[in-house]
């Protein structure tokens, strides 16, 4: 994750149109994003189903960009190596599911991938004490998991600004990631609260001009930490 910029932007292809992916994906690219987020769901964990490790070999094939594999599905170790070898860069865990242990942290780790933890609304930033020595990446929902489009939960900033202030304590570089319903309106205050990568789905691919909105959200974030 070295020589990255101050904001990352990664547009979650949750949101975007999958009979038009290649087209949607290029316009990233062209619009300067790092990151694609990737929802992986399967209908249990949370109530809807996405993709598998299938539709990440298809974008590992279709772009350059970092794969961040978000994993909303039980038993998420059963899995790993698969996503590994479809493509993923990256995959984060869920602190809420049942059985996501350090072994399966390590596991991902073992795999030469970058390791993240997520946390849902009503999870508590105590959940996460265990793994700061472990994880590259946090990731902060800020909406319930499961379904795109959904409004901000504004609690979620208190929630970034203490995960930001034990980052520091740590001695070691963690991303600091937050989910759901980011748009030019709130990136600003999300990313003076401490998280430097911000995943928006709807906001980018929804809008009339999709590269416009990735700038102006980097550009919101930006201005808010550049005094």
């Amino acid at each position: 994750m070295a020589n990255l910029p101050s904001t990352l932007i990664a547009p979650s292809v949750l949101a975007a149109d999958f009979l038009h992916i290649e087209e949607d994906i290029r316009r990233m690219e062209n619009a300067g994003v790092e990151w694609i987020h990737l929802d992986i769901m399967d209908g249990h964990f949370v109530p809807n189903i996405s993709f598998g490790p299938m539709m990440v070999k298809f974008f590992s094939k279709t772009t350059d960009l970092y794969l961040d594999a978000h994993l909303m599905i039980d038993n998420p170790g059963k899995y790993l190596e698969d996503f590994k070898k479809a493509g993923a860069h990256g995959i984060t865990l869920h602190a809420e599911v049942e059985g996501v242990i350090s072994e399966d942290l390590h596991k991902i780790r073992d795999l030469g991938l970058d390791v993240g933890i997520s946390i849902n609304p009503e999870t508590p930033v105590e959940a996460l004490d265990s793994v700061y020595e472990i994880v590259d990446l946090i990731l902060v929902m800020s909406v319930h998991p499961g379904f795109g489009g959904q409004k901000f939960i504004r609690k979620s900033i208190a929630k970034v600004e203490h995960i930001a202030r034990k980052i520091e304590t740590v001695g070691r570089p963690i991303m600091l990631q937050i989910d759901g319903g980011i748009g030019p309106e709130n990136a600003g205050e999300v990313r003076r609260a401490g998280a430097r990568n911000l995943v928006a789905g709807s906001s980018i691919f929804r809008a009339d001009d999709p590269h416009a909105a990735v700038i102006a959200i980097r550009s919101a974030a930006d201005a808010a930490i550049a005094h």
